[in-house]
């Protein structure tokens, strides 16, 4: 009976060993699906704090530098530990000190020389290099990194969600007044695209690109085609006026030729009369001196020269006078194009540099209404749009950056971008291809 019982027991203790032993396996099964934490590798930043037991002077933290080195007592200044692991810097350091000698000196005045063990040597990592936090937040800028800390923590250390950036007194009376400035502000907006259409259009520019541009303006389409149609008429205008001023100067330079016609024939005429009273006057002379005529006969030849003489001289002054009146509208037609481009070119820079700063007014009136919507939604919601987070990471290839959830844990070095969003966005003017008619 007894050696019955006994078997019993041994058979037992043996299923007992063997439900002992596949737990154990399991367990390590179990534990080698579990994907193993990578270690952390020191980066600049970081502080380490080296110390050595027995040798308080020794103590000492030390800041990883830009090159990825830090400076400590018997080690030197050039001590890479950049990209290394806690525990690889601590062999590094172990390995390293032990071949030191260091000199301590005792209260009562005396030199002991040490020979550091490395059994003796502890390294920590004592400061993490910062994170940071930027965006919609109440506190941005830098914060001190814990482990495992993640973006939830982070956002909460920087204050929350920051939505009242412009510190409206009633979201809803300011919306109205924003809206009404962002309707005055694309009404100028859309009168100077049509300015500087017309300017291009009255320089040869034929291009209808900036018409094209008007349709997508979100402004009434009556209020648009109005603005099209006066700036159109007001082309028409200074085409108009423009040739009128031409036929203008071809009208007189055509009738100053006509009379210079009619001077060069007479100027003609009077220089062959003064030649016939000149030759008159001489024949007088010669019949004088012979006693053919008296001498009334010769003051009447000099009168006759003297007044074809001055009549001459009359009309050749004309003459040229008309010459140079007909010059003077040769030049204002010739420069009347290119004094008139000059000026619309001056008006089009001008018109250009307006359309800018409409530019950038709209963008700032843009985002006052986004972030007075958001306002607006978390009043009457009581919570607002789900937030866009990112963090930017510095990896082995560079600077990544990728989208975050709140529980996304961070690491030393992180910087987390917030970005708040109102569910209804406003047409600005780099969307005007986009925007709906």
């Amino acid at each position: 009976m007894y050696w019955v019982e006994k078997m019993g027991l041994d058979e037992m203790a043996g299923q007992v060993k063997l439900v002992k032993i596949g737990a154990l396996i399991c367990s390590v099964l179990l534990y080698s699906m579990v994907p193993a934490r990578a270690e952390y590798l020191i980066d600049v930043g970081d502080t380490l704090e080296i110390s050595v037991a027995g040798v308080p002077e020794l103590r000492q933290r030390v800041v990883v530098q830009l090159d990825g080195s830090i400076s400590y007592p018997l080690l030197g200044a050039t001590f890479i530990v950049a990209h290394l692991s806690p525990s690889a810097v601590r062999a590094k350091v172990r390995e390293a000190l032990p071949s030191k000698v260091f000199r301590q000196r005792t209260p009562d005045g005396r030199d002991n020389v040490v020979l550091i063990d490395p059994d003796q040597i502890a390294i920590n990592l004592v400061e993490y290099r910062p994170i940071y936090v930027d965006g919609d937040v109440s506190k941005p800028g830098e914060q001190v990194y814990r482990p495992l800390m993640t973006v939830r923590q982070a956002i909460a250390v920087a204050g929350g969600y920051e939505i009242m950036r412009f510190r409206m007194n009633n979201p809803f009376l300011e919306a109205a007044d924003f809206r009404s400035e962002y309707e005055s502000v694309w009404t100028e907006f859309a009168r100077e695209l049509a300015h500087i259409w017309r300017l291009k259009n009255e320089l040869g520019d034929e291009s209808k690109a900036d018409q094209a541009i008007l349709g997508g303006i979100p402004l009434r389409s009556s209020l648009v085609s109005e603005i099209s149609r006066l700036e159109a008429e007001q082309l028409k205008a200074h085409q108009s006026d423009h040739e009128r001023q031409k036929e203008f100067l071809r009208r007189g330079i055509k009738e100053l030729d006509g009379q210079i016609g009619i001077l060069s024939d007479q100027l003609k005429k009077e220089s062959g009369g003064l030649q016939s009273d000149t030759e008159d006057l001489q024949r007088m002379n010669l019949l004088f001196g012979q006693g053919n005529v008296p001498i009334s006969r010769i003051s009447d030849a000099r009168r006759m020269l003297m007044l074809s003489s001055i009549q001459k001289v009359q009309t050749l002054s004309e003459l040229v006078r008309t010459k140079r009146e007909r010059d003077d509208l040769t030049r204002q037609l010739e420069k009347l194009d290119a004094l008139r481009s000059i000026d619309l070119r001056q008006e089009l820079e001008g018109a250009s540099v307006k359309l800018n700063q409409l530019k950038a007014k709209l963008q700032a009136v843009g985002e006052k209404i986004e972030y007075t919507a958001l306002v607006r939604s978390q009043l009457l919601r009581g919570g607002g749009s789900k937030p866009e987070i990112a963090v930017v990471r510095k990896g082995v290839k560079g600077r990544e950056r990728f989208v975050a959830e709140d529980q996304t844990e961070l690491q030393p070095g992180d910087t987390v971008e917030v970005v708040l969003r109102p569910e209804h966005g406003v047409v600005l003017p780099a969307q005007l291809g986009k925007a709906d008619h």
